[in-house]
């Protein structure tokens, strides 16, 4: 088997480089995606186009990843329907591997089960995830897939011995067969020769997928495959950022008309103020149709006793928002919107950015409007921005997500734990106009922490407030992961930050900084002459090498110090698998939230399959700590809130061979921390 060597991954670190990140974390780990690749397709062409969907899939879905899955396993949940897709038109075929060969003459769902337990080394509680079947029918596709590989290795097709104990010889060569089932079995075996003979045609199966990473020695990803993906990676960046840097130009020709709608405006602005005053309750909205950022509409659609209204809709070059009405007719109950669950765009691809990605907008129960009437619920829907200039959004709904308010907290969402649908077919054909939007550039540099940080543009659009800034990466002991805001004052109007719409630039604009935006409440009309920005926190990496050896015949717990702290060695134990757990529970001044480090074996650079477990504190300003596993926490609500570590575990399953990994090390790369910050940047523009 050849599982991946999972290294320490911050997936808060990949989110904020983007794409970057993504390509340095595959190209760590091409080998056994590379192989996982070659199993569905035949020509290193086809390899490439896999890998750059693969990595574009990855950076659009990452705002979706839950930390109640591995990383590694999320990720291959994504690569595998791409080899799917692309394996449809396989083109021309390249020379390929007898075993590749093999297991091409599979059936579909017996392939997938080999290819994912042996060549890429999951579990079968992990294949199962992936797959969407359950253990037992892994277990009868991967006997049926070995009984197949059988006659491509000499052997007979079929088994001569007994039926009823087929099923249980995957367990008893994995180890995993009950006892006094392996007792039966082993004493059955020892009388029947034909048993024997089967499970010694079987196991040698099996051996030859286990030593599939021998065999492979001569398989190397091509010298310049994964510079080919990176280059057209590149391209895409390189048309995108063409794309978003379009200028809004006001020419001199337009100059009398312009002055013509400026009169025209005061003469019939405060009239339009007005109305909309008096008429739309939702303060977002009408300060949107008071700016003529879209408009008014009268859109209806009534199914299974639930009746939907699009109100408005408003496009820019960020977004898509529908404003939506949902009234249960016969019921009290309210429903909302959630995108790509039961709800989409039927003409998505011709009008709609596909490279961009819908903001999550969650559920507002504090609202008045939302509070008035229990059968009736106001919301809005983040699509992706328009290609074109005018278009007919073509929504197709077919589920709607049932609120079920918090008992002890009615202005909260409970969780999805319990979640409720209601189904129907509600569908719209919503015409949009794209408004410009107004970029201002700032070129203004400031420090923090030691580190340059350069303000570089600020972006006013109809939905969002954008502001764009570069952080410098030449320190290699320090560097800031992220910046946060708690808003932005614009000529003293002040607007929060969106918490679920801030992006990240996926490429160095210049050599040595790295650029990021963060999204806004908007302030669409304003011409900004004062910017005042402050800075509420930073994410800081340090880099601070240490090797501290292991020894399973020692006695544990044993102490070490770094980084001001004394940390305990709990545990170091040598099995199938191995543990090794460090902790500290001494979190008052302590420097680091989290250790970023990895365990080594006498190999160091051998393949091993590992799993790390964390327990925590969370602790606010004040040194109030708040157990997450015990207490519901808001974490918005905390003031100044830090997530210290206090137990970090890790699960070493076994190298390539199966066999037990001895610690040997303790390979501590640095450690993360978070510091509030009480500076404001000032930026003028007069």
């Amino acid at each position: 088997m050849i599982p991946a060597k999972i290294e320490p991954i911050s997936i808060t670190t990949i989110s904020k480089k983007g794409v970057d990140s993504i390509y340095d974390w595959l190209e760590k780990h091409k080998q056994t995606f590379y192989i996982l690749g070659w199993s569905y397709l035949r020509n290193h062409q086809q390899m490439e186009e896999l890998f750059y969907r693969f990595i574009i899939k990855v950076h659009k879905e990452l705002p979706r990843f839950k930390r109640e899955t591995s990383f590694e396993l999320w990720v291959t949940s994504i690569f595998i329907p791409i080899c799917r897709e692309l394996s449809v038109d396989q083109g021309e075929s390249e020379p390929r591997q007898d075993l590749f060969n093999a297991l091409d003459q599979l059936k579909e769902y017996e392939k997938e089960a080999m290819i994912l337990t042996y060549v890429k080394g999951l579990s079968h509680e992990e294949a199962v995830q992936l797959l969407q079947v359950s253990v037992e029918k892994i277990k009868e596709l991967l006997f049926s897939g070995i009984q197949s590989l059988r006659k491509e290795m000499g052997y007979e097709s079929a088994f001569n011995g007994c039926r009823e104990y087929h099923k249980y010889y995957i367990d008893y060569l994995e180890r995993t067969l009950e006892r006094p089932k392996k007792i039966d079995l082993e004493i059955h075996i020892y009388h029947c020769q034909d048993c024997q003979d089967d499970l010694a045609s079987f196991q040698d199966v099996l051996l030859t997928m286990a030593n599939l990473s021998e065999k492979m020695e001569d398989f190397h990803v091509p010298a310049d495959f994964m510079e080919n993906v990176k280059t057209r990676l590149a391209e895409r960046e390189k048309h995108r950022q063409q794309k978003n840097k379009k200028r809004l130009r006001i020419g001199m020709v337009i100059a009398s008309f312009f002055a013509l709608l400026i009169g025209i405006e005061v003469f019939t602005g405060a009239f339009t103020n007005y109305y909309y005053t008096w008429t739309e309750e939702d303060q977002e909205l009408r300060a949107l149709l008071q700016q003529d950022a879209g408009e008014r509409l009268n859109l209806e659609a009534e199914s299974a006793g639930v009746k939907i209204k699009i109100r408005s809709a408003v496009a820019d070059e960020v977004q898509t928002l529908v404003f939506y009405e949902i009234e249960d007719t016969a019921e009290d109950n309210q429903y909302m919107m959630n995108y790509d669950d039961g709800v989409f765009v039927e003409n998505e691809h011709k009008i709609m950015n596909t490279e961009s990605q819908p903001w999550y907008n969650p559920p507002d129960l504090k609202s008045a409007v939302n509070k008035k009437r229990k059968n009736v619920y106001q919301g809005k829907l983040s699509l992706l921005p328009l290609t074109t200039d005018k278009g007919t959004i073509k929504l197709k709904i077919t589920k709607l997500l049932k609120l079920i308010r918090d008992s002890s907290d009615q202005s909260s969402f409970m969780a999805y734990d319990n979640t409720e649908y209601k189904t129907g077919e509600w569908n719209f054909e919503i015409p949009v106009t794209k408004k410009p939007s107004v970029e201002y550039a700032l070129k203004e540099e400031t420090e923090v922490e030691g580190i340059p940080v350069r303000f570089d543009r600020l972006t006013i659009a109809p939905t969002a407030t954008i502001l764009q800034y570069s952080i410098n990466t030449e320190q290699t002991e320090k560097r800031i992961d992220a910046l946060n805001f708690d808003n932005i004052e614009v000529n003293n109007k002040k607007v929060k930050t969106d918490m679920f719409g801030s992006s990240f630039m996926n490429a160095q604009q210049v050599m040595n900084w790295t650029t990021f935006q963060t999204y806004f409440d908007p302030l669409y009309g304003e011409k900004p002459k004062q910017i005042n920005v402050p800075l509420k926190s930073i994410h800081l990496t340090f880099e601070d090498p240490k090797t501290i050896e292991l020894d399973a015949s020692q006695k544990y717990p044993q102490t070490f110090e770094y980084a001001g702290s004394t940390i305990s060695i709990d545990k170091v134990e040598v099995g199938l698998p191995s543990m090794v757990v460090i902790s500290n529970h001494e979190i008052k001044n302590r420097a680091y939230e989290e250790l970023n480090f990895s365990v080594l074996g006498e190999e160091e650079n051998e393949p091993i399959s590992m799993e790390m477990d964390t327990e925590g504190v969370l602790v606010d300003k004040n040194g109030m700590e708040y157990n997450q596993n015990k207490i519901p926490v808001s974490y918005e609500e905390i003031d100044q809130p830090r997530n210290f570590i206090t137990v970090q575990s890790f699960r070493i399953d076994g190298n390539s061979a199966g066999e037990k990994v001895i610690p040997k090390r303790l390979e501590i790369y640095g450690y993360n921390t978070t510091k509030y910050l009480d500076d404001i940047v000032r930026i003028s523009l007069k």
